[in-house]
């Protein structure tokens, strides 16, 4: 079978997609029951499939390129740098609103919400695809021909 087929390929992104969002919301669920949190944590698991949807398109489009390995390695880099700019933001307009120190506790599980099953997302994600994509080697000669 050839290594580098788009069945190989979607069905790599398929289960890292069912992977991290099972992770994913496996701990947005325990934070859930650690903080006691009531239906306004169903915006956590929201954002957290969300983010399972966005990363599993970067790392699905990242298996096509020339040096897929390469591209994997930079597309998980990216993702959590992305998502670290994003969440230090939210938690900037958090912080900085003019709400009482009472919300502003409330909040923060909240926060701690968003932030901890993205990244759980993000993680799982790039591990699986590194491992099913792997090194690609190239062959000696025109057509990739052992020598």
């Amino acid at each position: 079978m050839y290594k580098g087929s788009f069945v190989r390929k979607f069905f790599t992104s398929l289960f890292a997609f069912v992977l991290s969002g099972f992770a994913g919301g496996l701990v947005a669920q325990e934070l859930a029951v650690a903080t006691g949190a009531e239906e306004e944590y169903i915006i956590v698991f929201m954002v957290s499939v969300l983010v399972a949807f966005a990363v599993t398109f970067v790392f699905f489009m990242a298996q096509f390129m020339a040096d897929p390995a390469m591209a994997v390695a930079r597309a998980g880099k990216w993702s959590l740098i992305v998502f670290a700019v994003l969440l230090i933001l939210l938690v900037g307009v958090v912080l900085y609103t003019d709400a009482s120190t009472d919300v502003m506790k409330r909040d923060v599980p909240m926060v701690a919400g968003l932030i901890q099953p993205g990244i759980v997302a993000i993680v799982v994600q790039w591990l699986f695809v590194r491992w099913r994509v792997g090194r690609v080697q190239t062959g000696f000669g025109r057509s990739g021909a052992k020598a």
